[in-house]
């Protein structure tokens, strides 16, 4: 098993681009058939499943001798905004203002000082100095669920202002964030993927590649993909660089899973519909046309 493909991780990528579209709830026994095609075992899925249950991401239930595991709010709401990042194909306008976050969390609670950290810089929030943060993006919703999910408002201060220099936007973005570092990413992002989109293309057009092998590239694509939220902060046009790289890469992954999308999913629903019965959210969804990936 590639252990870069962590199990845990493996099935937060099964809901986000599979299991939400179909009510976003799965029978383990199909869960575990489809992270085979990946190499690892039932102990290990069901290790996964236990402790994402236990963090809150997901619920169970019987019926009969059969688990099923669900999206709980919490998990619906981050499939949905992190669907909505991966799948953008351009970089959002800016309204010109930015959103200032201060915290000072007891040493009593560092733990979740630590958690706090780390959804900030999922959201998209970079660091100014010690426990100030900053983002471009209107991300006030995203503040509000952490404040009540670690139930830390008494330790929090939240703005939403204006720079007013003496230093352009351009120098804060500097400073929060290492620009040409992730531009090296979507860099080597491209060049790997677009030979291996031009290998794919050629194979499913003659034929020579199978709706389970389409599966597993997809799946190994939107994983390697989804791993740029945790680096990219999503910055609106005006402040990214002239040679930005994001968009080239966002490009070349719609286009990839395009190209796998129709047969991944009908090796998907094979192995869904052998547990669970076949419900979509929408009835008219089309896998050639995901709904997050056509622009507003």
């Amino acid at each position: 098993m590639n252990n870069s493909l962590n199990t845990r991780s493996m099935i937060f990528t099964l809901y986000g681009d599979y299991i939400r579209h179909y009510g976003s709830e799965i029978w383990i026994g199909s869960l575990i058939r489809l992270l085979k095609e990946f190499g690892h075992n039932e102990q290990s899925v069901r290790a996964a499943i236990s402790r994402m249950n236990k963090q809150g991401w997901v619920q169970s239930r019987k019926e009969g001798n059969k688990s099923y595991y669900f999206l709980s709010p919490i998990g619906v709401d981050r499939m949905e905004e992190a669907a909505n990042r991966i799948f953008k194909l351009k970089p959002d306008d800016w309204d010109g203002n930015w959103r200032m976050l201060i915290y000072s969390i007891p040493e009593d609670r560092r733990n979740v000082r630590d958690e706090l950290r780390k959804e900030l810089v999922w959201s998209g929030f970079g660091t100014i100095s010690n426990s100030c943060w900053l983002s471009p993006n209107d991300l006030t919703k995203q503040v509000y669920a952490l404040l009540e999910k670690y139930d830390i408002h008494d330790h929090v201060h939240y703005f939403i202002s204006e720079y007013k220099g003496p230093h352009e936007s351009r120098r804060l973005v500097e400073e929060c964030w290492n620009i040409a570092e992730i531009n090296e990413k979507y860099e080597q992002f491209i060049n790997e993927y677009s030979k291996k989109f031009e290998h794919d293309q050629k194979r499913i057009q003659k034929g020579e590649i199978s709706d389970a092998d389409c599966f597993v590239e997809r799946t190994k694509l939107v994983h390697e993909y989804r791993k740029f939220l945790f680096i990219d902060p999503g910055l609106p046009q005006e402040l990214l660089p002239e040679k930005w790289l994001g968009s080239q890469a966002a490009s070349l992954f719609a286009d990839y899973y395009r190209e796998l999308a129709e047969p991944s999913s009908i090796f998907f629903e094979y192995v869904f519909d052998d547990g669970n019965e076949l419900k979509k959210k929408d009835k008219e969804y089309d896998v050639l046309q995901h709904p997050l990936i056509i622009e507003d």
